[in-house]
């Protein structure tokens, strides 16, 4: 990105930006696009060390300021912890990227596993956007981005929850774009395909044809505020737009066949 481009990203969604999930997978790659961009970071995420390697890296790299927040996105009292570090910051932009994911039989999933993963997967992007939608608001510029899953669009045999709580998020993210728009504030959903990321690979390791996260987010940033919900990928924008036109009795029995193979 040229100093240009560069500036004027910066002006409309810095100077400070939080990534939830920002140590590993599509957050990691995110935090090192807006590193690049010029934006100081707050990063979020479970594991303290992970985040304050990636910290290092990046203020060494880019020559801005990261901060962390070692936090389980599930915690009862996560907006009180997250407005602890940000309170005093000036934040353009907020990405909920953390995911709670796993391939199995929905019988064999403990519902303590269950409810984490609805409160990472949606507690977790509700509480950043009552947090910040209205200061961004105030601010009449920034963004807020919900990463989703191609899952969230139809039934998804053996990831019934991970599918469900990505569904979530995908219309939130759409219904504050529509509520936000006129304010200044540009609000997208990332609706992923199949992409490399460390949950990913635990969970099907032998996928065909995964996008890099890189990529994903460099057409997620390119994205934001020109729509409010992207596919990444020409392959990823066939499938959803065939499982739009396909009766819905097809395309779960076809699902399933495929995730099957990942058990």
């Amino acid at each position: 990105m040229d100093l240009v481009k560069r500036g004027d990203f910066a002006e409309r969604y810095g100077p400070w930006a939080v990534v939830a999930g920002g140590s590993e997978g599509l957050g990691a790659a995110f935090a090192e696009a807006l590193a690049a961009r010029g934006i100081n970071l707050v990063l979020l995420a479970r594991r303290e060390l992970p985040l304050a390697a990636m910290a290092s890296r990046l203020a060494d790299r880019h020559h801005v300021e990261v901060r962390t927040l070692s936090c389980d996105l599930a915690a009862p009292d996560l907006v009180h912890q997250i407005d602890g570090v940000t309170a005093r910051l000036d934040v353009g932009l907020v990405i909920a990227s953390a995911a709670d994911a796993r391939v199995a039989r929905f019988v064999e999933v403990e519902l303590e596993n269950k409810l984490h993963a609805l409160d990472v997967n949606c507690r977790a992007p509700l509480v950043l956007a009552h947090l910040f939608v209205p200061k961004l608001r105030r601010r009449g510029k920034g963004g807020f981005i919900v990463m989703s899953s191609l899952a969230g669009l139809y039934g998804g045999p053996f990831v019934a929850t991970y599918a469900a709580t990505k569904a979530f998020g995908c219309v939130l993210a759409e219904s504050l774009a529509g509520e936000l728009g006129p304010d200044g504030v540009d609000v997208m959903a990332c609706v992923a395909g199949p992409t490399r990321t460390p949950t990913f690979e635990k969970n099907s390791p032998n996928a065909m044809g995964p996008m890099m996260p890189e990529r994903v987010v460099d057409e997620t940033l390119a994205a934001l505020g020109r729509t409010p919900r992207l596919v990444p990928g020409l392959a990823n924008r066939a499938v959803s737009r065939l499982i739009a036109l396909l009766p819905r009795r097809w395309v779960i029995p076809m699902v399933a066949a495929q995730t099957r193979k990942f058990l």
